[in-house]
């Protein structure tokens, strides 16, 4: 069983995978941020450095999910490798971060790759405002990401509300994180478990 788990930056992607892996013993398999050599160039130089980034996630996690199905185990993932072609290469495309033709060299790579994969078995989508999703950022104080834009977290916010309206990939359950504290208060991390119980139960 793949499940994975998307949303926007500080959305909580990261603590749900590990909380929810470690509950059922699912194996997580996480985001390539610490070893990613492009991140801090991108923020510091985005229109120079958003091909080689995007390029770089949609390697890493078109092999994830190679990985995952080989396994025959039960993974967690934390973000899709549609995101980035949805969401986060399109945004940089349409604030002339990333010229039409590196995003349309992409689109086709990915277009390929997709292709050749099963979408997960589950999707969960976090759904956060801007207001949550910056103190979540702040929370956590990761250096690269100081100088990330409110406006650039708005777009990516409204990039996913349109994604995950047309999602068609298979399963999925939407969790809106504004009101809940998965690693602070296990009754919000109960109601999300109890929620995927139900559509696991569905599925299998």
């Amino acid at each position: 069983m793949h499940i994975a788990v998307a949303g926007n930056i500080g959305s909580g992607k990261t603590t749900l995978t590990r909380l929810l892996a470690k509950h059922y013993g699912w194996t997580p398999n996480y985001e390539d941020v610490d070893d990613n050599p492009y991140l801090n160039d991108f923020y510091e130089d985005m229109q120079r450095w958003s091909f080689n980034l995007q390029i770089y996630f949609l390697n890493s996690r078109f092999n994830q999910v190679v990985d995952i199905r080989r396994s025959g185990k039960d993974v967690i993932q934390d973000r899709t490798i549609y995101e980035d072609a949805h969401i986060f290469a399109p945004n940089l495309h349409d604030m002339s971060l990333m010229s039409t033709r590196d995003f349309n060299n992409y689109k086709s790579l990915f277009m390929l790759m997709t292709s050749l994969i099963q979408p997960p078995d589950l999707l969960i989508y976090l759904r956060g405002s801007i207001s949550t999703l910056v103190g979540q950022i702040q929370k956590r104080g990761r250096e690269y990401e100081k100088n990330i834009r409110i406006d650039y977290l708005q777009r990516l916010n409204e990039r996913y509300e349109a994604w995950i309206e047309g999602y068609k990939e298979g399963q999925m359950l939407i969790v809106d994180v504004d009101n809940l504290n998965f690693s602070e208060r296990p009754e919000d991390l109960r109601y999300v478990i109890n929620k995927i119980d139900a559509l696991i139960h569905g599925l299998f």
